[in-house]
């Protein structure tokens, strides 16, 4: 299963559930580009499917990103992994993982699960190449135990990809 789905999570604050539910609703009115959201009865972990955007290396590609909510969201980010299989991309691993600052270092309680995605899917756009990051191998068998990447230290160093 997904490295979440090992830990215990706590329930969500008030803020959060009040958070999330305006975040649902505008999300329902005005939708980005390029996702959909399932629907499901648990607030907590969002399941969004990604289309890769016209005119790039991912056109007519979809994946599916599990976004999983933490206690005290939105002052600390969500975790976003891809569901395997996860589209080959030098800043995702093969096990989901997303090598993406917002997600970590930058994170800023302004954000929201739509602007996460469009992040996301702006970085797959860029892309010219579909490979896995040069650590994928070493960095996939160290999580085997249910790592979070939110456990991870991530050296975020090329914005080019």
């Amino acid at each position: 299963m997904t490295s979440s789905s090992t830990h215990s999570r706590k329930a969500l604050s008030k803020i959060a559930c009040n958070r999330l539910q305006k975040e649902l609703v505008e999300w329902q009115v005005n939708p980005p580009a390029g996702f959909k959201h399932k629907v499901t009865d648990n607030l907590q972990r969002w399941i969004i499917e990604v289309n890769g955007a016209p005119g790039t290396i991912y056109a007519n590609e979809t994946y599916q990103l599990q976004v999983d909510f933490p206690e005290h969201y939105p002052m600390e980010a969500p975790q976003v992994i891809f569901i395997p299989p996860a589209p080959l991309h030098p800043h995702i691993y093969s096990n989901g993982h997303i090598c993406l600052d917002i997600l970590y270092d930058s994170w800023s309680p302004a954000m929201t699960v739509s602007s996460i995605c469009i992040s996301i899917l702006s970085m797959l756009s860029s892309s010219t190449v579909k490979q896995r990051p040069t650590d994928n191998d070493r960095y996939v068998k160290n999580c085997r135990n249910g790592r979070s990447p939110k456990e991870t230290r991530w050296w975020f160093h090329d914005d080019k990809v």
